[in-house]
């Protein structure tokens, strides 16, 4: 595994009332939620940057208001034609 470093002022560590732990996991997320949410990562890489499997990985992408299934037009109407 890689790492990336990110100066992060004590400041900003401090107004968030986490702590360092504590704000790495959130942070770890909400990137893996976001390039998720943007098509870069699947869900199954996502989950890795987070340390979560794939199911508890989607099931808090929801709770967070993500959605884990986007169709476009096509697959809408494919999904729901009943056919």
């Amino acid at each position: 595994m890689s790492d990336v470093c990110i100066d992060i002022p004590e400041g900003v560590l401090i107004a968030t009332g986490q702590s360092r732990d504590e704000f790495v996991r959130d942070a770890k997320f909400l990137l893996a939620a976001k390039l998720f949410e943007l098509g870069r990562l699947s869900s199954g890489k996502a989950a890795e940057i987070c340390g979560l499997h794939r199911i508890e990985f989607l099931f808090a992408v929801s709770r967070a208001g993500i959605p884990v299934v986007q169709f476009d037009e096509e697959e809408m109407a494919r999904e729901f034609d009943g056919d």
